[in-house]
């Protein structure tokens, strides 16, 4: 069976790198950025599931946005997008880009792998 490809886009190199644990321990091919990233680069990497933190420093678009443009174009529309941050309005944001889900930081470890799971198609 193939492996599994998550993107995650996060610009704090320590939640990066626990993801990035945590994903591989969990039997995925993981991409990591912390820049952000183009939706047709995006496109090219063609992940089963992509991770991305509403606040991408240095980057001209929040990950909500980026979200919401991804959800609008036929290549990567039907891409699960989660979305993770501190937000109090997190679920307004989650909903007005269309993502898939969203998770609170700080995440429950087993919470975010079984979101993950339910929207990675097998």
């Amino acid at each position: 069976m193939k492996q599994k490809r998550i993107l995650i886009i996060e610009d704090d190199p320590d939640i990066l790198e626990i993801l990035d644990i945590i994903f591989v321990e969990d039997g995925y091919e993981v991409i990591t950025n912390s820049k952000g990233l183009k939706t047709d680069e995006i496109a090219v990497i063609n992940p089963d599931l992509i991770l991305l933190d509403v606040r991408i420093s240095g980057f001209e678009k929040t990950g909500a946005q980026l979200c919401a443009e991804l959800k609008s174009l036929p290549q990567t529309k039907g891409m699960p997008v989660v979305l993770l941050s501190a937000e109090r309005d997190l679920a307004r944001l989650a909903e007005e880009a269309h993502a898939d889900a969203m998770v609170n930081k700080p995440f429950d470890i087993e919470h975010l792998l079984l979101t993950a799971k339910q929207l990675v198609k097998a």
